[in-house]
């Protein structure tokens, strides 16, 4: 501790001025971000003076090399891309879905010109954004019409406020689910303005329960697809086609919020079935929304296909303006549903699918060429290709297991003569931070990477990054 006023007064003349700072930093970066590095680094010292703390006041040039380094970290763009080696497919928190790589030029493209958004070259007259993707859904889905908004949730709300504000919706007790981020369909249902009936048990719904609860209040029958969460044992749901014999007896619409709905059967990969989108328009629901960005492998977006008269007045919901989606993602999702008019193309090519239904054996051949690099550098860790299971994520099949390969890194006692000990916990932090990032699963002090989810050209990164993070952290670990 500084023992008097006079050793701080030292500590903070020894402080350069902040012109002298910003004159040797590199004239590449802005003088507004050299000059907020600055002056968070000097307060930083100054600070610690005034607290009482010995500060060792570096050189003139280290302090330059650290405001230049805070200053190119300012300078880095916030949302990045990162290596996803967490065997979790859809991962929320990691963007969802990839994009298949053919439509990246005609994104480019759209973003860098004008484009006929709202203009029908036809007529030359003012055209609508939703005619791009509208003609296709109909095409994939054998649905009358159909809009797109800015996510699922947002398709639920719009359908909701539209058709039943004020009204009664039916649903299931044991459909009322939480779709990711505290967002509720009752919380949902009640910002709709329209009232939730909740019938039958948690586990138990019979078609007799939604029947009792239809009166002069009631405007649609609902169905929420239970994609996050399964209840298993004592169990009865009622179908589509069952519900919508019911619905269309009282002249009521049946509507069904598929969550992660998906236009192709993954039954013959292996994977549980997921109704298709097609598959429940068939059974006779009226309506049905699902998400862009989770099994349809596209972008974020709300997708609502059905009946043209209910669609219709939801387009003409004025909430539709606040919920459009723009150029780009009306680019991105037209590019993929054309790849879905050849459904083993869509396989191969959309990013999701492809994950989903790789091979096990090519999976493992992966794993072996990350092992075989890591092993040629000599890591103070023991490595080992294991066993594991992958998840679909992105809150659809939940009981799914797809069976991976990983490699692990543990910190074993063999280690390279002199090498310090390195634990997992900071070599995955150290991983996080690495350019790219890269995301690993932790468990039982083990660093797993999962290479269902890790693109053939991601595992020399992998490598190289494994590599540079562990030097970093030996010099450290010498240096204390």
């Amino acid at each position: 501790m500084a023992s008097s006023s006079d050793s701080i007064q030292d500590i903070l003349r020894k402080l350069p001025k902040m012109d002298r700072l910003l004159a040797e930093m590199p004239d590449e970066i802005p003088h507004g971000v050299k000059l907020s590095a600055c002056r968070y680094m000097l307060e930083t010292l100054r600070s610690q003076a005034l607290a009482g703390k010995v500060v060792d006041i570096p050189p003139l040039d280290e302090l330059v090399l650290r405001a230049t380094e805070l200053a190119f970290q300012r300078l880095r763009p916030s949302l990045r891309p990162v290596i996803n080696a967490t065997g979790v497919v859809i991962h929320t928190n990691l963007g969802r879905s990839l994009l298949p790589e053919e439509i990246f030029q005609t994104l480019t493209e759209i973003a860098g010109r004008y484009s006929n958004l709202e203009y029908n070259l036809q007529a030359g007259e003012r055209g609508s954004r939703y005619s791009h993707v509208e003609g296709i859904l109909r095409e994939l889905t054998g649905a009358e019409s159909a809009l797109v908004v800015n996510n699922n949730a947002a398709a639920v709300l719009i359908t909701l406020e539209t058709l039943a504000r004020g009204k009664e919706v039916v649903v299931s007790r044991g459909e009322l689910v939480e779709i990711g981020g505290s967002f509720r369909i009752p919380d949902v249902m009640a910002r709709s303005g329209a009232v939730l009936r909740e019938v039958g048990a948690t586990n138990r719904t019979h078609l007799k329960d939604y029947a009792m609860a239809i009166g002069e209040h009631t405007a649609l029958l609902m169905k929420v697809h239970q994609s996050n969460f399964s209840i298993v044992g004592f169990t009865k749901s009622v179908s589509v086609k069952e519900l919508s014999v019911l619905a269309h007896e009282h002249n009521l619409p049946l509507y069904e919020d598929l969550g992660s709905g998906n236009l192709v059967d993954l039954g013959a990969f292996g994977i549980v079935h997921e109704p298709t989108v097609q598959e429940t328009m068939e059974a006779g629901a009226d309506l049905v929304s699902f998400s862009g960005d989770k099994l349809l492998g596209g972008p974020q977006a709300g997708i609502i296909v059905g009946r043209r008269n209910l669609v219709d007045r939801i387009k003409r919901n004025p909430l539709n303006r606040a919920l459009r989606i723009d150029k780009l993602t009306l680019a991105t999702l037209e590019g993929v549903l054309r790849i879905y008019r050849e459904p083993e193309r869509a396989i191969k090519t959309i990013p999701t699918l492809h994950m989903l239904t790789t091979p096990i054996e090519e999976v493992r051949r992966k794993a072996e060429r990350l092992f075989k690099r890591l092993h040629s550098l000599d890591l103070p860790f023991d490595l080992e290709i294991i066993n594991t299971v992958s998840r679909v994520g992105g809150g659809a099949m939940p009981l799914q297991r797809i069976d991976s390969f990983a490699v692990s890194l543990e910190a074993g006692e063999t280690r390279p003569s002199g090498s310090p000990r390195i634990s997992t916990s900071r070599l995955e932090k150290a991983l996080r931070q690495n350019e790219p990032a890269i995301i690993v699963r932790m468990e039982d002090e083990k660093i797993i990477m999962d290479l269902r989810t890790v693109q053939d050209n991601e595992i020399p990164m992998i490598a190289d990054g494994i590599g540079m993070a562990v030097t970093r952290l030996e010099k450290t670990t010498h240096g204390n």
